[in-house]
């Protein structure tokens, strides 16, 4: 999927160098489709490393996306220079109007906080409550779905007794999750975290469901029931030097770290070490996107949102009626000038796709996966 991102962004440089299908400002205006607004809150203090790291992820299907990037008004960034932010981030004020496809909120440092005690709680509470009425699905991380969970259905946060710290081997709890969709039966993936979300207090709610585990890190996975917020309490975005930059930073200032579990080879930091979750890590964004923000978000962003609260504008009633008429009409004129003059914008009543489309014009049939793949 490539990425529509400023020209200027110092991650544009690095992913085209790595073949990562980066789309220019220029080029993305002269397409005819739409592209999938999806909004990064980065709460990490390496901004750049973690944008270039999601923006990996985020790419090689074909769709655009167009990336907005935001940062926390009121915490003080001491890590990022405030031009890089001035240039490329916009604060939560600055897109409280607008509706997004997706959202990826970011781990923080910050875990062994009280939530509310972390300086940006209350604007963070803010933005995750907008989600529910201006964004069409969630994708929170680390500690941001300890955050996220918390907040929308008050499962909390323990503190554990050490770091849990390396890369951990996973196993599918639902099977027939689109999430997962192409996911071996174990898979791994990178922790680094202090505190953990507990099995039982997820099973607790009924509106909540775990998708895939570990007997060593605990909660992997896990997603609301109406697909519109997930939860990974891991870091698939990890690149395969950022445990050991971890590592070696703590060291350097003296804490008491144990090494990173199954990271390096032997678990000898005189090893490189080897990525064995990239690919795991890819099918994840890949899936989210397209299982839980393409299929299902409304071709007209205006809508993400509005059908939950009945707020459809007379404006968006008039498109309806235009698509409804359009729809109606007879597939043969007797001259051109009988055509309907349709923009090219609109998503086509007849749609072909996976057959998930309510518009699809495939014959009823039996769904090939589940009845209702976002569940």
């Amino acid at each position: 999927m490539p990425i529509r991102i400023p020209d200027a962004l110092p991650a544009t440089d690095l992913l085209a160098s790595e073949n990562i299908f980066v789309m220019t400002e220029y080029r993305a205006m002269h397409q005819d489709i739409r592209p999938l607004r999806v909004v990064l809150l980065n709460l990490m203090p390496t901004k750049i490393a973690t944008e270039t790291q999601i923006l990996r992820k985020l790419s090689n299907t074909p769709l655009q996306i167009e990336i907005t990037l935001m940062h926390m008004a009121s915490h003080d960034h001491k890590n990022v220079s405030e031009q890089h932010l001035e240039m490329f981030y916009r604060t939560f004020d600055e897109v409280r109007h607008e509706r997004f496809d997706g959202m990826i909120i970011t781990g923080a440092p910050v875990e062994l906080l009280d939530f509310e005690e972390v300086d940006y709680w209350p604007e963070l509470c803010e933005i995750m409550e907008w989600t529910r009425t201006n964004v069409h699905s969630t994708l929170h991380i680390c500690w941001g779905a300890q955050a996220g969970i918390y907040y929308h259905y008050g499962v909390p946060k323990h503190t554990l007794s050490k770091k849990k710290f390396g890369v951990f081997e996973h196993r599918q709890i639902k099977l027939t999750s689109p999430l997962l969709r192409g996911f071996d039966d174990t898979f791994w993936a990178p922790h680094s975290r202090y505190t953990e979300v507990r099995i039982g207090d997820i099973e607790a709610h009924p509106e909540l469901e775990i998708l895939a585990l570990s007997d060593e890190a605990g909660v992997y996975a896990a997603k609301s029931i109406d697909s519109r917020n997930f939860f990974v309490f891991g870091h698939p975005e990890y690149d395969r030097a950022t445990l050991g930059a971890e590592y070696e930073r703590d060291v350097d200032k003296g804490l008491e770290i144990a090494v990173p579990r199954h990271y390096f080879p032997g678990d000898d930091p005189d090893n490189p070490p080897k990525s064995n979750w990239r690919a795991h890590a890819q099918l994840l964004y890949t899936n989210w996107l397209n299982y839980y923000v393409y299929q299902t978000t409304p071709y007209d962003v205006r809508r993400v949102g509005l059908e939950e609260t009945h707020k459809i504008s007379d404006e968006l009633a008039e498109v309806d009626a235009r698509e409804t008429e359009v729809a109606t009409r007879p597939l043969h004129w007797e001259s051109d000038d009988q055509k309907p003059r349709v923009s090219p914008y609109l998503r086509a009543m007849n749609e072909d796709d996976d057959g998930y489309d309510p518009y699809s014009d495939r014959r009823e049939e039996p769904p090939l996966f589940e009845p209702d793949p976002w569940r």
